[in-house]
């Protein structure tokens, strides 16, 4: 028996990684104007910065974040009268769906934060510090670092970029999004992406770690109709449109979208059209030869 193995697809490469700092600055603390031939991350975790930069000039407050292209001179300056905590990454990542970022500031979920404060955590154990030195060109790496830690950093801060891209797409996708709970839309994601395939609850709430009360009242407030009626409502719309295309019987358009059986997948399209397949198919001949 041969297997055969897949590869995958690799979006978000980070290549190297010039700095991971946690500034606590003074107030009116300022930066002069700098660039260099990497991205750099800026996360306001406590107080305010303005940002002066090519590709975004405003305010940044607590929970911000904002993502320098390589390349774009920009500065900072601390506003207020109180001490100011600033995460600032400097990596190498061409994937330019980061763009964005370089545009418009987004405030971090919980989640979000947590996966960048991994980030961090994870880079103590690898760079030594001093940790709050402005323009250390060179920050060091400590010889005995744990195993894997290296790699851990990479694979941490890929984890939260493609989080954060993804939220971002959600964002501008014009459906119901809701920050404070980003695990509904992930689910309805995931929905439309296997509806074709046989999909349980208790799948679902394996995968996301949830239980059938939360979810289907989550759902359900988020899309205004059970998660099983949208499931059906996918599949009876894709059972449509391949019956227009004429390229498959009832008993394939039955096996094709996970029904256990075509006389199940008849009752179900008849519930949900106000006809049979076969009504159906008959509808679309007759219109065809009108």
């Amino acid at each position: 028996m041969e297997f055969k193995l897949k590869h995958f697809e690799k979006k978000i490469d980070v290549t190297r990684m010039a700095n991971i700092h946690y500034f606590e600055f003074a107030p009116e603390y300022q930066t002069f104007k700098d660039n260099h031939a990497f991205c750099e991350l800026v996360y306001v975790d406590v107080g305010s910065i303005n940002v002066d930069a090519q590709n975004y000039t405003g305010t940044l407050e607590a929970n911000m974040m904002l993502i320098h292209k390589a390349g774009e001179t920009h500065s900072l300056t601390c506003t207020g009268d109180t001490t100011t905590n600033v995460i600032i990454i400097g990596f190498e990542c061409k994937a330019p769906e980061l763009e964005v970022f370089s545009k418009k500031p987004i405030i971090l979920t919980q989640e979000q934060q947590r996966l960048l404060t991994d980030v961090v955590k994870e880079g103590r154990t690898v760079f030594l510090p001093p940790y709050d030195i402005p323009n250390l060109t060179d920050m060091k790496k400590r010889r005995d670092y744990p195993f894997g830690a290296d790699q851990m950093i990479k694979l941490k801060l890929e984890t939260f970029l493609i989080e954060i891209i993804r939220t971002t797409v959600i964002q501008e996708s014009g459906h119901k999004y809701d920050s404070s709970d980003p695990k509904t839309y992930e689910i309805y994601t995931y929905i439309k992406k296997n509806f074709r395939e046989k999909i349980s609850l208790n799948e679902i709430c394996f995968l996301y770690g949830t239980n059938k009360s939360t979810l289907c009242r989550t759902f359900r407030e988020f899309y205004g109709q059970t998660i099983v009626g949208f499931i059906t409502g996918l599949k009876v719309k894709e059972a449509k449109k391949m019956m227009r295309e004429g390229t498959h019987n009832m008993t394939e358009i039955a096996t094709m979208l996970g029904f256990s059986s075509v006389h199940y997948f008849s009752r179900i399209f008849k519930k949900e059209v106000d006809m049979s397949p076969t009504e159906y198919i008959k509808t679309i001949k007759s219109k065809l030869e009108e």
